[in-house]
């Protein structure tokens, strides 16, 4: 099979990619199931995995496979798997396994389990023709959309969906987003849904012409001041120095939600014009589970429009090059 493969952490411009023309098909083991690859959301994340700014957990040669956001066909069951049969579509996203007996599986935080392992870094992903995932972590699929429209909605979404909630908007409130990529259109979309205003701040005027489209009240770039105090702001754009405009927006008592898993330094605060007021700083770390299990249901309830530009599996080094060079709007989707 057709695998792609980080040989060497690196800038995507000197292609740290390879393909593997000629892999194995691998084989699901106890507890699994054999995916073949329908389609594969290009994440930022797997940005970070190629570029090195997370460091490897699989080392080269060969290399791990990148590929989170995986819309699947059961090909095969390993030994005792259950809740798939052959032939159905399955969902393969970040999280991949967690240990299920450490004190935050046990009070439901299984995202800061200290032993999870993830979805193309510890094990290889979807940028391939098939894959393998733990039957008990892969994703029952809404069916209104189509495989390219569900890949973005299984880290892009869920990602955008924690965030949105450790945002804590308040019904009605005014949300400011900056950076507007595959996760953010996603995030805005239910936020709208739920009556809030939103204030997109991002670079690049596709970004800007699609938040426009969905309903934002206002656009601007990523460090201007929106035109009213905010009651709660994401941060989507993995750049630290935008922390201090998105806390300067915020009204008292608001909150900024940091949704990525990694971010360029933050420079130093300033206390009164920051945080003073009781306005908070918080990260977001993975999802669980039931934070898929909720978003993916409201997407089968209410249909997101997905912007999605397809590239072929062939071409997945140049997709990577397009997300870091902001050449497209939404999400990229790998097609095999």
């Amino acid at each position: 099979m057709r695998a792609w493969h980080v040989e060497t952490p690196g800038p995507v411009t000197g292609h740290p990619l390879r393909l593997h023309p000629d892999d194995e098909v691998p084989r699901p083991g106890p507890g699994e199931l054999l995916l073949k690859v329908l389609a594969c959301g290009v994440c930022r994340t797997d940005l970070h995995v190629t570029e090195g700014d997370l460091p490897p957990h699989r080392p080269a040669p060969p290399g791990v496979t990148p590929g989170h956001e995986v819309v699947g066909e059961v090909a095969a069951l390993g030994e005792g798997a259950e809740g798939f049969g052959t032939g159905d579509r399955a969902g393969a996203a970040w999280l991949r396994w967690t240990d299920n007996t450490c004190t935050y599986c046990r009070r439901g935080a299984e995202n800061l389990c200290p032993a999870s392992r993830y979805t193309g870094w510890d094990a290889d992903g979807g940028y391939a023709e098939y894959m393998t995932v733990p039957a008990a972590y892969a994703h029952r699929l809404p069916d209104n959309y189509s495989d390219a429209e569900l890949a973005p909605l299984l880290c892009a979404g869920i990602i955008g969906y924690r965030a949105l909630q450790r945002a804590e908007l308040p019904p009605g409130g005014r949300l400011g987003i900056y950076g507007f990529g595959g996760s953010a259109h996603l995030a805005a979309q239910v936020a709208l849904a739920r009556g809030a205003t939103l204030h997109v701040l991002t670079r690049g005027e596709a970004a800007r012409q699609l938040a426009r489209e969905l309903g934002a009240a206002s656009v601007g770039g990523a460090a201007d001041v929106p035109p009213e105090p905010l009651d709660a702001a994401i941060l989507f754009a993995p750049v630290g120095d935008l922390a201090l405009p998105a806390l300067a927006a915020l009204d008292r008592g608001g909150t900024l939600s940091i949704a990525g898993i990694h971010l360029t330094d933050i420079p130093p605060l300033n206390y009164s014009k920051h945080l003073f007021q009781e306005r908070q700083l918080r990260s977001v770390t993975a999802n669980t589970r039931a934070d898929a299990r909720e978003f993916l249901g409201l997407a089968a309830e209410h249909k997101l429009a997905v912007t999605v530009h397809p590239y072929p599996l062939d071409a997945a080094d140049r997709a990577l090059r397009d997300l870091k060079a902001g050449a497209f709007d939404g999400a990229a989707v790998l097609i095999p």
